[in-house]
């Protein structure tokens, strides 16, 4: 099987509109999270989200391409644009026919849905947005990259909550490595802030009241985000060849079901999809050196996933770095699991840990080292990326330090 390597990253975020904008205040622990704007906030039981301040779709998109494109394919686009012109890649009629383009998101086009439904039921129009289908549909952001960069090759989406960038980017890395493809796109995007949708989340009661603390014994619940990102996955024979900038190699996937539970979280799965993982990518437990958490600070989730991680690791859990960076750019649903690959990639390359911030208070049933509050200057080989998403359905990734980078200073 061929080694695959990643050669571009692009990411939209709270803490970012671009890669470097994103880790630059990653690794100063700096938080995306601010007052929800839009909304009336006194309807609602929390008050605080990670949501994407200054995106400007003109900047970008031209205007037909706006009228187009809901926000959540906005993201998409500007971040698939950024990692291909990272990667320095060009698209002549045989790579075209030989790219993967593999995305994920959990809502799509929820903007676009709920403008809809309050035109025809709140405002009694008689008829929507001739536009509102196409822009709806979660594969318009996968079918929009198709079309901007001429790719012929699999294209589509997934759809599995907050798993689903992680699927993608685990099957794109799949289809490169066993020959299906040369190249990949990878990613996700999402936007969850429409009404709707913010009070389904508060009927839920995981939504923090302040911010999210993962892994802390305080720790209260989720902060909801949005954004999106997209990763460039190619052969490393392709790569060395055209003397392509290789930021990390993806040396292993795992993915499993609980069959358990739709929303609480099920230790032995996710240590399923952990040690499929590391048997996908020839490692051992004491081989890893970093986890990039899930963490999504709540109650359940965490105190799974720590169990799930002393699990498989044993002892050597206790020599593992573990952080959750959605306590800085939040819990972006369907592109949690790109964002969170490319906060990894970046840990590898700059041999810098990004933090769990707002951690407070060890919780006994979390005892891992978190990473707290400030990020950590050490150098890793090989990291995991944790992905695990309502209904059951967990990826996990693992990625190696590329050993021609050298360390950025920061």
């Amino acid at each position: 099987m061929r080694r695959v390597v990643v050669t571009g990253l692009g990411v939209v975020s709270a803490l970012g509109l671009t890669v470097e904008e994103h880790w630059s205040a990653m690794a100063a622990g700096r938080s995306g999270t601010r007052p929800i704007e839009g909304f009336d906030d006194a309807k609602l039981r929390f008050k605080n989200g990670a949501q994407v301040r200054g995106f400007e779709a003109d900047r970008w998109l031209d205007r037909k391409s706006r009228e187009l494109l809901d926000r959540f394919s906005q993201f998409l686009i500007v971040a698939t644009r950024e990692a291909v012109g990272a990667a320095g890649l060009t698209f002549d009629e045989e790579l075209r026919g030989r790219t993967a383009v593999v995305t994920g998101t959990c809502l799509g086009g929820q903007l676009t849905e709920e403008k809809a439904y309050w035109d025809l039921f709140h405002e009694q129009r008689p008829r929507v947005v001739p536009l509102t289908i196409p822009r709806a549909m979660a594969n318009a952001g996968v079918s929009q990259i198709s079309i901007e960069f001429g790719i012929s090759g699999p294209c589509f989406t997934l759809s599995t909550a907050c798993s689903s960038s992680a699927h993608a980017v685990g099957l794109a890395f799949w289809m490169v490595r066993q020959g299906i493809v040369e190249a990949a796109i990878a990613g996700g995007s999402e936007t969850p802030f429409t009404w709707a949708n913010l009070k389904a989340w508060e009927a839920l009661r995981v939504v923090a009241p302040d911010v999210c603390r993962p892994f802390s014994k305080d720790r209260q619940g989720l902060v909801l985000g949005e954004g999106g990102a997209a990763l460039v996955l190619e052969t490393l024979e392709r790569a060395t060849a055209r003397g392509a900038p290789i930021l990390a190699e993806i040396t292993g996937c795992g993915m499993s079901s609980d069959a358990h539970h739709i929303t609480l979280p099920l230790a032995e799965g996710a240590a399923k999809a952990i040690t499929a993982c590391l048997a996908d990518a020839g490692l051992r437990p004491e081989d890893v050196d970093y986890v990039n958490a899930h963490g999504t600070g709540t109650s359940a989730n965490d105190s799974m996933e720590a169990h799930a991680i002393r699990q498989v690791f044993g002892e050597h859990a206790d020599r593992l770095a573990v952080s959750s960076t959605k306590s800085m750019h939040g819990h972006t649903l369907g592109a949690a699991g790109a964002i969170e690959c490319i906060a990894t990639v970046l840990a590898l390359r700059d041999g810098l840990l990004p933090p769990t911030i707002n951690f407070t208070t060890a919780d006994p049933e979390c005892d891992l080292d978190v990473v707290p509050n400030e990020a950590r200057r050490v150098e890793i080989r090989d990291a995991l990326s944790n992905s695990f998403a309502f209904g059951g359905l967990n990826v996990v990734l693992a990625f190696r330090r590329w050993e021609g980078a050298e360390t950025q200073p920061r």
